[in-house]
């Protein structure tokens, strides 16, 4: 007998259906094998037949010693792990008429089986889900720790069931199961943008906390210098906190991503608050931007609509950070496989930390620098040139006093009040690039734009041209400076960019002083 189920393969951050169509018949002689799994299976796949044989058998069905052929269609798609395992063992009982199979192919099945016919639960849910309501199927029948993710899906019947007998019995229309259901808009409203950090934590540091506001704001990428201990990376994680609370699309285009990562809590459904991805400096080029010979999403696109905080910049392996230039600019990163490529979306704000020196105490008011001549230098030189191009502030994060540490008192300003002044000056920047496709924020500005939106009269050329010979400022710093100036004006409310706009946003590029370093 033949019969059809349904699974999904996940490749990328999108889903694609899997027939899954088992045919049992024919007597096989002892010893010979019977069983036989078609259609590119990966060795996670191949394996399951010994989970299956003994989740069936272990919840009081058999399997019959029949020749039994699975093909999963279509056939040039590379199936990979574990969680076929419930539409195979779903289909070979069908086909060996031990269960109904009229509403086999109403449903789509995913989940891995445990030997006792329990079933674990797997990654990529939701974009399968957002597929199986695309395609018009009645429901999906999944792990029940994977229920409420595929359950944000609207208009799909979401069965969560805990073992194999469950799902054959439901089927069977033996046993009733508890619809899934969420309110998605009601739960991301009542849990969005709930963080347990504040700005309000922070004492002193008046000065950086402008420049991440500049940095949220504009959407710029910002690099602390500093000592040890000067607060740099508790001002690093708060950052999400003042940036725009996430839209329920963003919160979907995150989730998955997550989802396929299988960085997802059980239970879960939507990922409410801006990613923050903090990674070890030891991280490997391949794990940062993804990849592997089953590719997987990096830490950037995990960081997909939120922060990525690279602590210690100058640690990281050079080839790991030269890897990050072209997904900053393109704010996506293409996988490239002989038989397959895949895109993962990957638009992060970058934040990094670092000492001015290996000692930490370069231009430290109250310690001296131990390090040789020379020796800071090359300590900056780590970071290459394109690389902090790419970066629109650069602050100098100096310590705070013993006087501002022994106040009790809170800081006045809250995450909440900066959040209040970044949302409206978004909102002036998605008003000014409507009509753009991939420009959201003054940071995204390609360089045509720049001298079109950042308009300045002859003071502020005036101004910018001295501040280019006085200070020495290297050339890359041009477009920089007037988009960082841009985000200054629309914080202020400003419609033109005057000279106080200018001069903040030239000070902050600190790492292009000829001579900063000695």
């Amino acid at each position: 007998m033949l019969v059809k189920t349904f699974a999904s393969a996940v490749q990328g951050v999108d889903a694609q259906t899997i027939t899954v169509e088992v045919n049992a018949g024919g007597t096989v002689a002892a010893g010979k094998n019977f069983y036989f799994l078609v259609g590119l299976p990966d060795n996670a796949v191949k394996e399951g037949f010994q989970r299956i044989e003994a989740a069936i058998k272990n919840i009081g069905l058999r399997l019959p010693r029949l020749k039994i052929v699975v093909n999963l269609a279509p056939a040039d798609i590379r199936k990979e792990g574990s969680s076929y395992d419930l539409p195979i063992a779903i289909g070979i009982l069908a086909a060996t008429n031990q269960m109904e199979s009229e509403k086999v192919g109403d449903y789509l099945m995913m989940g891995e089986l445990s030997l006792d016919g329990g079933l674990r639960p797997i990654k990529g849910v939701l974009p399968i889900a957002i597929q199986a309501r695309k395609e018009k199927y009645k429901g999906m029948i999944v792990p029940k720790d994977n229920a409420k993710e595929a359950a944000i899906v609207n208009d799909l019947e979401i069965y969560g069931v805990d073992n194999l007998k469950e799902a054959v019995d439901f089927l069977n229309g033996e046993l009733e199961l508890k619809r899934t259901e969420v309110d998605t808009r009601e739960e991301f409203a009542h849990n969005q943008n709930s963080y347990d950090v504040d700005f309000s934590d922070v004492k002193g540091q008046e000065n950086i906390k402008r420049a991440l506001e500049l940095a949220a704001a504009g959407g710029h990428n910002v690099i602390l210098i500093g000592p040890p201990g000067a607060g740099k990376t508790m001002l690093a994680r708060r950052l999400p906190t003042i940036l725009p609370p996430l839209t329920l699309h963003e919160a979907l285009e995150t989730t998955k991503i997550h989802s396929v990562a299988g960085q997802l809590q059980s239970n879960a459904s939507l990922v409410y608050t801006r990613p923050f991805r903090s990674p070890h400096h030891t991280i490997s080029d391949v794990a940062l931007v993804g990849g592997g010979s089953n590719p997987q999403p990096g830490e950037i696109s995990l960081a997909h609509n939120g922060v990525l905080f690279l602590d210690e910049l100058p640690e990281f392996k050079r080839t790991v950070l030269e890897v990050l230039r072209q997904p900053m600019e393109a704010r996506k990163v293409t996988i490239s496989r002989a038989k397959i490529a895949v895109d993962y979306p990957a638009s992060f704000m970058l934040i990094a930390s670092m000492n001015p020196c290996p000692c930490g105490y370069f231009n430290h008011p109250d310690k001296d620098c131990v390090c040789g001549p020379g020796v800071v230098k090359r300590y900056l030189s780590k970071i290459s040139g394109p690389l902090l191009d790419r970066i629109d502030l650069h602050v100098e994060v100096t310590p705070v006093s013993y006087d501002e540490l022994a106040e009790f008192k809170r800081s006045p300003v809250t995450s909440e009040d900066i959040t209040t002044r970044v949302i409206k000056a978004r909102a002036v920047q998605v008003e000014r690039f409507k009509d753009m496709k991939d420009v959201h924020c003054n940071a995204q500005m390609p360089s045509r734009m720049v001298r079109e939106v950042c308009e300045i009269d002859q003071a502020g050329l005036t101004l910018l041209k001295t501040a280019m010979e006085k200070l020495q400022l290297s050339a890359r710093a041009y477009d920089r400076i007037l988009k960082v100036a841009r985000t200054g004006a629309d914080l202020a409310g400003s419609p033109n960019i005057k000279i106080e706009h200018l001069a903040e946003a030239i000070q902050y590029r600190s790492l292009d002083r000829e001579g900063w370093s000695g």
